[in-house]
């Protein structure tokens, strides 16, 4: 079912074709390493680099027999060369390949995603600029709080999309590594030459110390980045899903040419793309909790994390690419209604202000305390009454007898609320 979410270059990545592709260059790269040290003759290792080759059906076939895919690869090699053969997988065990090759995997797809976070910043970036003096109500616990920018949550997703990806680069450098040190880590078959030549060569690092494996932190870290970018666009999604309620509506996802909403209801328009972001970020999480679970293996290596990771490392990242496109759409074909973000101002009579209006007072002379409990007593009855809270207020003596209406009138500007906006932008390099 993944494969319906997958890109082509992610789907290529995660092939059979390119995996036993990697495991044969870390297998002629091995053999050469042997040569030079002159344990294994050049002619041979010529031979091997020349000759080898494979088909996925063939290896799939040796593999029902031997119920073992690195040995069904290894003799589906052997079929391609002579004598040569013998000295193919030499001094290795099989997640000396298998652990090596998933890092330059798990690298590609990190690439892949890479650009896709590069390229949601972009269009999180031109939406901050051209939203950047639009006013909307800022909302805490749902309920309308203060006037802000509508560019300031473009803005603020910006600033994530770029922390996201420094979490990736730093995710890439934990699993930039690879190891040849044999069936127990202690390179009792194997010189640490022949690691060293391969991962140089194959741009990763030696791990210092592991078992059978690499260990499974690495990759728990990686898969948790992959999570952590899945709550950062359920974030957006969300908020676009709330700003598109009926009663609400700033923005709206894009509804396409023929698109249908529902069966039964001609008129809907759901957020159908930002809702299914929501929902499949949720297999990301659950994906980092399986990760966690692999970290601890018996001894120097068990089996149980290798059938977890065919299914969680492939389908993470096909997921988060998919969604990086799919939000990336989303930013860019937003629907805005800048004029029904001005009824929404307004929509509670002043109730917005009422913090302006109460340090206004507390400047002409009142307590704290005292402006407070003025202020929220008219603001009290505007919402029982259902009554314009300014009007309400400037009934009050105290209110009138502090401030001219002049001054009153100004506080109730959301202008006002922006006029830090460029010190902000300016924080995030935007001009």
């Amino acid at each position: 079912m993944i494969e319906r979410y997958a890109r082509p270059e992610m789907l290529h990545i995660w092939s059979l074709e390119n995996r036993y592709a990697k495991f044969l260059e870390i297998e002629i790269l091995a053999v050469q390493a042997w040569a030079e040290l002159g344990e294994i003759p050049p002619n041979a290792a010529r031979l091997i680099a020349e000759n080898s080759c494979f088909t996925v059906e063939r290896i799939a076939e040796l593999e029902r027999e031997t119920r073992h895919d690195l040995v069904a690869f290894t003799r589906c090699i052997a079929e391609s060369l002579g004598e040569e053969s013998r000295y193919f997988h030499y001094g290795l065990t099989s997640y000396d390949v298998v652990d090596t090759a998933l890092s330059t995997l798990l690298l590609e797809a990190a690439a892949l995603i890479k650009a896709g976070l590069a390229d949601l910043a972009a269009v999180l970036e031109e939406q901050a600029l051209r939203h950047k003096d639009t006013p909307v109500v800022g909302r805490t616990h749902g309920v309308h709080a203060e006037p802000t920018s509508l560019g300031l949550k473009f803005a603020l997703w910006l600033a994530e999309a770029r922390r996201n990806l420094e979490r990736v680069e730093r995710a890439e450098e934990t699993v930039r590594v690879g190891k040849l040190s044999g069936a127990v880590g202690n390179y009792a078959h194997i010189d640490p030459f022949v690691e060293q030549y391969v991962c140089r060569r194959l741009g990763l690092a030696v791990d210092p110390v592991s078992t059978q494996v690499l260990q499974r932190d690495r990759h728990a870290e990686y898969v948790t980045v992959m999570a952590l970018i899945g709550a950062f666009l359920e974030k957006i999604a969300l908020e676009v899903r709330n700003l598109q309620r009926t009663e609400t509506r700033e923005i709206e996802e894009p509804f396409y040419q023929g698109q249908k909403g529902s069966s039964a209801m001609p008129h809907k328009r759901n957020p159908v793309t930002c809702e299914q972001i929501c929902g499949l970020a949720r297999v990301l999480r659950g994906y980092a909790g399986a990760a966690l679970e692999d970290v601890a293996l018996w001894h120097e290596r068990d089996i149980s994390h290798s059938s977890v990771e065919r299914v969680i490392l492939p389908d993470c990242t096909t997921l988060v690419d998919y969604l990086l496109q799919q939000t990336i759409q989303v930013i860019r074909g937003l629907r805005i209604y800048p004029e029904q973000m001005r009824r929404n101002l307004e929509l509670t009579g002043g109730l917005i202000y009422s913090q302006r209006v109460l340090l206004a007072l507390v400047d002409r002379g009142l307590t704290r305390e005292a402006a407070y409990d003025l202020v929220q007593r008219s603001a009290a009855r505007a919402l029982e009454l259902g009554h314009p809270f300014k009007q309400l207020l400037w009934e009050e003596p105290q209110v009138r007898e502090k401030m001219s209406e002049l001054d009153f009138d100004s506080c109730f500007e959301p202008a006002y609320y922006l006029r830090r906006v460029d010190l902000i932008y300016r924080r995030l390099g935007l001009t």
